[in-house]
């Protein structure tokens, strides 16, 4: 994933800018950049590895040094960036998040031209935000640049482009990451999170539509290219992805977590008795109090999460390694596990190894029983469009493991729809045998529906890709 922010001001912005990228520290674990534009109409940017340090580490001595009254900056999960760029379109800084699914394509398309050339990343990547810039540079305006970038790319991409006048925002074409933009006196930003600059002083103040194109001042925005009325925004970002006070569409990503555990609940009605009920933490904490709520079966924290020197179970590209971390890092609370039987959500099931040692842990600290119920139906497909999962195959989901297993290596759409539709047989057979697996008392999946109506926007706006498959 990762997350942006740029801003626009009459005063110096440095700080404002070092904080609201702080505040997207959990939307990504590699890299950290911030841009400036000096008083001397000069471009000044840093980048650091975040991966063994936090953002705030790392950037608060630069912050010193980059003034200025535009600046945009991000947090990646892969490639450095802020990038910037002298070009026939003028001089500007860049930063962008999402994924180029057709990447491959059209380097091969921008080569063949020989009009220019990418530099490798470590391991032979090409930086996917050079790639974007390609794209802007074959045409004749930025602007329609970034409708070139909208019209080319299979995947998503939003962007930031920060000029020596002001900075041009442009959410992906089909909404599937958020753009929001904020204001105060002398001030206007843009970020991915809106919660991100409003201990600075900003207000919501608008939210970009899908392929919208605004420009930023720090008198405000104007709208370049008006949003088209399609949109596919990630379902993840409030199940898993997004900060508890963030809202997107104008739904609180807190309050949709506690409607999607009430829903969970009311499915749930009398199946299980439980003792208690409690949530992986973080993200499926929330879930579990809005279970809590509905059902009236008390809420408790059997294990508790060890943060001050830990870092995100998922930050290490290895597997083993997360693990590890993960394990490493829940502590057990013994009087509220010992003869107890729990009721454990997650925000998920990708491959269901950390669940599994989550499980077994408990059962060692002598939970009686662990009945789990994950806050979104089964993965089925990899994500095409934000990269949620470090999987490099879909084989890597447990869902598909198990179909495999059930149906031999070829297995039709068809098939997989079957699994896919939680009232077939095929589909209560793919969950018994992910309950043995992973060693649950129960399992119980929320249902797409109940998911979708959590969330309590038309269901045709969001995107579900990774478990239905339909685009």
């Amino acid at each position: 994933m990762g997350g942006v922010f740029g801003v626009v001001s009459h005063q110096d912005c440095s700080l404002d800018l070092f904080f609201s990228v702080d505040y997207h520290s959990h939307l990504g674990t590699r890299r950290g950049g911030l841009a400036v534009l000096n008083d001397n109409g000069m471009f000044e940017r840093s980048i650091h590895n975040i991966q063994n340090s936090p953002f705030r580490t790392k950037f608060e001595n630069d912050i010193n040094e980059l003034h200025g009254k535009i600046g945009i900056g991000c947090i990646s999960d892969y490639e450095p960036q802020p990038l910037l760029v002298n070009s026939h379109l003028g001089k500007f800084a860049i930063t962008t998040v999402g994924i180029v699914g057709n990447k491959d394509e059209l380097v091969k398309e921008i080569l063949e031209t020989r009009e220019t050339h990418f530099l490798e990343m470590s391991g032979g990547e090409i930086n996917q935000t050079e790639l974007i810039i390609a794209l802007i540079n074959q045409k004749s305006t930025i602007v329609e640049g970034i409708k070139n970038v909208q019209e080319k790319v299979k995947g998503s991409m939003s962007m930031l482009i920060m000029t020596t006048e002001g900075i041009y925002a442009a959410r992906d074409k089909m909404g599937r990451t958020p753009l929001q933009v904020g204001k105060k006196e002398g001030a206007t930003c843009v970020s991915f999170e809106n919660f991100a600059y409003v201990n600075l002083g900003y207000s919501d103040y608008h939210e970009l539509g899908p392929a919208e194109i605004d420009f930023l001042t720090a008198d405000g925005y104007e709208v370049i290219q008006k949003p088209q009325k399609k949109m596919k925004i990630c379902t993840f970002l409030w199940i898993y992805y997004g900060y508890p006070t963030a809202s997107y569409e104008g739904v609180n990503v807190e309050t949709m977590r506690y409607n999607c555990g009430k829903y969970l609940a009311r499915r749930d009605k009398g199946s299980v008795q439980p003792d208690a009920v409690a949530g992986v933490p973080d993200s499926g904490t929330a879930h579990a109090v809005g279970y809590a709520n509905e059902s009236g079966i008390p809420f408790t924290r059997p294990f508790i999460k060890y943060t001050p020197t830990w870092p995100r179970s998922f930050m290490p590209t290895n597997q083993s390694q997360r693990n590890l971390i993960a394990h490493m890092k829940l502590i057990p609370v013994p009087p509220l596990i010992k003869g107890k039987k729990i009721l454990l959500i997650d925000d998920s099931i990708v491959r269901g190894t950390q669940l599994r040692e989550t499980t077994d842990f408990l059962y060692k600290s002598g939970a009686k029983e662990v009945h789990v119920r994950p806050a979104c139906p089964p993965i089925m497909f990899g994500c095409k469009y934000l990269n949620f999962s470090r999987s490099k195959s879909e084989m890597d989901l447990i869902t598909r493991r198990i179909i495999k297993q059930f149906e031999g290596d070829n297995v039709s759409p068809e098939t997989l729809q079957k699994y896919c539709n939680p009232d077939t047989p095929e589909y209560e057979r793919m969950l018994e045998e992910i309950r043995k697996q992973l060693h649950f008392t129960t399992l119980r999946y929320h249902r797409l529906d109940d998911m979708l109506d959590s969330v309590g926007i038309d269901h045709d706006c969001l995107c579900t890709y990774c478990w239905d498959g339909r685009e």
